[in-house]
């Protein structure tokens, strides 16, 4: 009866929920202070009446959509467990194979199989979304390879960590949480550094810089940052987007620097060498090594609240389950709920440091480049063709935004110039 009206209570307050968010977010004001209405911050002088219209819209419909994704898999968690769905997987495949890391396999199979399919209609209509509004250009069939793609590669590297992870919690019940936060520290290493070479390739191609000149600037400024690359990549994502971007990302030899096609064919140099800046100094100010930290620190935390929760979760709710023990395999879909809840709960503290970081690698590239018009400049194009809402409502930037606004980013190009 109390899980009956947990189920009741969860539904009603998700319901709730979204409902609330979608009146805000529609009704929200999206507007600037006087004092900045026909500057360069105001989207009126860089953008159509069309495009405004639909920056607003688009930006308001998407993050409807981010905001209602993680509660709506809590809900998918629990409605598996609260069907028996995961209990009954764990069964039958115990019966048929005795091999634990089959088991772990196959059960992460059709759990995966099932949350992928329970959430395809959002994830649908976000890929609707961003084609009707002119931002995707990828084809459907090429999106579900893509899928299928991320499917697999998920299934495998997640099945060694599962069973990582019941095998510690069998040998160790009650420091669990501490082996396997000291296991997961090589695990994020390695996985930052074989990104790059090993997965990123898998859904993109990745081929040497054309522009030789503009190849040429780039290293000059990564050499002046001792970026330890001797090669510029550009990869074709204007088959899946008109959207830009460029990133530095990888350690030590594998670092890489890497331009969207969209954004050579859409910015001028100096807007391209302003972007690039800004991800040089992302390597400069060392964010990518106090990410790794951050992401330790962040860890350690996370496993230790699970440890906290998750033993608790499974003697009050386990029976109702099918789930007697924490060391069963059907427990893992409590796990994901778990650390699901926890990373949405922490979004606004992780976004914060990372709208901190960029604002600080903003400043990098207008000092190495002392060009500030083509940092205002390129703000502005990536507001209009990423159809961004230049000065989202306050509760989108604080929960939602991993870099400042665009609105503060030119303002504060323009009041940086201006302390020159």
């Amino acid at each position: 009866m109390r899980l009956r009206k947990f189920y009741i209570f969860f539904t009603a307050a998700l319901i709730v929920y979204i409902a609330v968010i979608t009146v805000y977010l529609i009704n929200a004001p999206s507007s600037l202070p006087l004092e900045w209405q026909g500057s360069a911050a105001d989207p009126a002088t860089f953008m159509t009446e069309e495009q405004l219209q639909q920056s607003v819209s688009f930006s308001r419909e998407k993050n409807i959509i981010t905001f209602i994704s993680g509660p709506i898999k809590w809900a998918i968690y629990l409605l598996i467990l609260g069907i028996g769905l995961s209990a009954a997987y764990a069964r039958g495949i115990k019966r048929i194979f005795k091999w634990n890391i089959v088991n772990i396999f196959l059960f992460l199979l059709l759990l995966t199989l099932t949350t992928t399919i329970l959430q395809f209609p959002l994830d649908y209509y976000l890929f609707q979304l961003r084609h009707e509004y002119g931002i995707s250009t990828q084809p459907f069939s090429n999106w579900i390879f893509d899928r299928m793609k991320s499917f697999g590669i998920s299934l495998v590297m997640m099945t060694p960590i599962v069973w990582l992870f019941y095998f510690i919690l069998r040998k160790s019940p009650k420091r669990w949480w501490l082996w396997l936060w000291g296991c997961s520290i090589p695990l994020i290493l390695f996985s930052m550094y074989a990104k790059p070479v090993i997965l990123d390739p898998i859904f993109n191609e990745f081929s040497p810089l054309q522009d030789q000149q503009l190849k040429h600037d780039i290293l000059q400024l990564a050499e002046q940052a001792q970026v330890p690359t001797h090669q510029v990549y550009e990869v074709d994502m204007s088959k899946k987007t008109n959207a830009l971007n460029a990133y530095v990302t990888g350690v030590g030899s594998n670092t890489r620097i890497v331009l969207w096609d969209t954004t050579l064919q859409k910015l001028k140099k100096d807007e391209v060498l302003f972007i690039m800046a800004h991800e040089i100094g992302h390597y400069a100010l060392h964010h990518m090594t106090w990410l790794f930290f951050g992401t330790i620190f962040a860890q350690l935390v996370a496993l230790y609240l699970l440890s906290l929760t998750f033993r608790w979760t499974v003697d009050r709710f386990g029976p109702f389950w099918g789930i007697q023990h924490p060391q069963e395999l059907a427990s893992l879909p409590i796990i994901l709920l778990l650390f699901s809840v926890f990373s949405f709960v922490s979004m606004p503290i992780q976004n914060g440091v990372s709208r901190h970081y960029e604002q600080a690698a903003d400043v990098y590239a207008m000092d190495m480049l002392e060009d500030h018009d083509a940092a205002v400049r390129t703000f502005q194009r990536l507001a209009v063709e990423g159809l961004s809402e230049v000065n989202p409502p306050r509760l989108v930037k604080y929960v939602l935004y991993t870099h400042p606004t665009l609105y503060e980013r030119i303002l504060f190009a323009q009041q940086f110039q201006r302390s020159k």
